[in-house]
């Protein structure tokens, strides 16, 4: 984990100290309610001593109305802690929730790296309802203690050698139970991790769904998902007979010790030195000392889950940011003039190259690797390692992203749509909710996708646009990036699932409604090529050619190779 940033161990006190609050009132009424409890069998050892054993029934009825109020008042106690306490937890979580769902969507990025989006999904949800979980269990450990305390001290008032007997085996036992919690802390992590693993695996494959199929790679992909599954089971197992065990030998050790103290109550009685009452309260609090044993189990065996949760919460929180945000500023307006010089990055190689304000150009790239690469660079999610790239003179490297990314939006080829109307899709991307967005929609022919609906543009889409074919949703998308309306877009094969008619209407209006502003296509369609003021040929992740589509495909093999074959 980077130096500096948070640890599991500040995760899990953070989540602590925000509902300090909550906790102490909620430890204050757990301890009130055990407290009462462990006065029941001292109360009915009291009874037994002054009224059944004298017959008096004006006492024995004192007596009872004290354990009824008893009664009453560990009950409230308990219902209201218990309300207190899950709410904690809850918001605990919750807020950890909002801190992750920040991080991850931080402009630096960075958050996201060599994890699978189910893997986030997993440390956002269950992750977090762990470290709750953490949190909600300390007024219960707080309550236990208080438990054993009063115990131990009526222990003392009946017989100090039961009394003493409590005082030093309790430090022992709760000693030895968090050693016994170890391993289970070690196993939970593992068991997490596997099980985010899974889900990630399982949230790709489902999203590359009709692309597997069409690849008939079905079998390959449920058996790939098969191994993950079956490894995130077998850690899962591991996990839950460590907390077996953990729970078997705490329980064991509580047994010997309850029955000890049971055995001395006994032989006490039998010698005289406490009353028959004694003898039935000391029994009495020795089975109730079962309670609070049992419950310091279960605290243990959240908390080692719940600091392991925190580790990998931490992980994600503290993850180094992809690039790092500068203080330079735009000139106001924006121009669009973008350069880039000896740009380098995986496989780019020394890229040159000036795009005017207001031009409408193409970039050509056999290579996928190539052409994800300039998008990084280009939407500033990754820092070249060599060279600068500029937008009207300024480097993107001394810009904020956030403020960079109100300029230049880089459209990805897999945009997702969202579970709402088609019109709120393309409104995602407007600067305002009331912005007309109706240029976008003729211009991406996502208006003739809309006329095909139940309800025009207000018809409710399914998750990630899946009740629409993949040409509609491409459309869609283009629409969406055309509202934003930024200085400079840059398009990433926005209609490759497109038929041909309908790609060359869209090409003839992109022109026109980008017009004046620079646009950047990164294809290799010939009807969106012709339409360029320029295009670009990346070979080998360097420029190998420029001029017009119709100069290139007629002097160029490489250049028809790419675009025509």
């Amino acid at each position: 984990m980077p130096s500096g940033g948070p640890t599991g161990g500040h995760v899990l006190r953070g989540a602590i100290r925000d509902q300090r609050r909550r906790l102490v009132t909620a430890s204050l009424l757990g301890m009130t309610h055990q407290a009462c409890e462990a006065l029941v069998p001292v109360i009915i050892g009291v009874i037994i001593d002054e009224a059944v054993a004298t017959g008096s029934t004006g006492v024995l009825l004192r007596w009872l109305l004290l354990l009824a109020v008893l009664f009453l008042v560990l009950s409230t106690c308990y219902r209201t802690g218990a309300r207190i306490t899950e709410g904690a937890g809850e918001k605990a979580a919750h807020q950890l929730r909002l801190e992750l769902g920040t991080r991850v969507l931080d402009p630096r990025g960075g958050a996201d790296a060599d994890r699978l989006p189910g893997a986030l999904t997993s440390i956002a949800t269950n992750d977090a309802k762990r470290v709750g979980s953490a949190v909600t269990v300390l007024p219960y450990g707080a309550a236990a203690i208080a438990a054993l305390a009063v115990s131990a001290v009526l222990l003392l008032r009946i017989s100090v050698p039961l009394g003493l007997l409590v005082l030093l085996g309790i430090p022992p036992l709760l000693w030895l139970g968090h050693r016994i919690s170890r391993p289970l802390e070690q196993r939970s992590e593992t068991e997490q991790e596997r099980a985010a693993h899974a889900s990630g695996v399982a949230a790709d494959l489902v999203a590359g769904l009709r692309v597997l199929k069409g690849m008939g790679a079905e079998s390959a992909a449920v058996s790939r998902y098969r191994h993950t599954s079956q490894d995130s089971l077998a850690a899962a197992l591991r996990a839950a007979r460590s907390r077996a065990g953990h729970e078997g030998a705490v329980l064991a050790l509580t047994g010997v010790f309850i029955a000890a103290i049971g055995l001395v109550g006994a032989y006490l009685a039998m010698g005289g030195t406490i009353s028959v009452g004694d003898l039935v309260a000391a029994v009495g609090l020795a089975q109730f000392l079962l309670g609070p044993f049992q419950l310091l189990t279960y605290v243990n065996a959240e908390f080692a889950q719940g600091r392991a949760s925190a580790r990998r919460v931490a992980e994600v929180l503290a993850a180094p940011a992809a690039v790092e945000p500068g203080d330079a500023a735009l000139p106001d307006p924006v121009a669009g003039g973008v350069r880039l010089r000896g740009v380098a990055l995986g496989a780019l190689r020394g890229i040159d190259l000036d795009i005017a304000p207001g031009s409408l150009i193409g970039i050509v790239t056999r290579d996928p690797a190539a052409a994800n690469d300039l998008l990084h660079c280009l939407a500033r999610e990754t820092d070249p390692t060599e060279g600068v790239i500029e937008l009207d003179g300024v480097r993107l490297a001394d810009l904020d992203p956030d403020d960079l990314r109100r300029s230049i939006l880089v459209a990805p080829h897999d945009a997702a749509l969202f579970e709402t109307s088609l019109l709120d899709n393309v409104r995602a991307g407007a600067d305002t909710a009331a912005a007309d967005v109706e240029p976008a929609l003729t211009a991406s022919a996502a208006d003739d996708v809309a006329r095909m609906l139940p309800d025009d543009v207000d018809t409710v889409l399914a998750e990630r646009g899946r009740s629409l074919s993949g040409g509609q949703r491409q459309r869609v998308a283009l629409a969406r990036a055309l509202a934003a309306d930024r200085p400079v877009l840059v398009l990433h094969d926005p209609t490759t699932a497109v038929d041909t008619v309908t790609e060359s209407r869209i090409a003839g209006r992109l022109r026109d409604v980008r017009r004046g502003r620079t646009t950047v296509l990164v294809t290799t369609s010939p009807a969106l090529l012709a339409v360029t003021d320029r295009v670009v040929v990346l070979e080998e992740g360097t420029v190998t050619a420029e001029g017009g589509h119709a100069e290139l495909v007629a002097a160029d093999e490489t250049y028809r190779a790419a675009v025509l074959a």
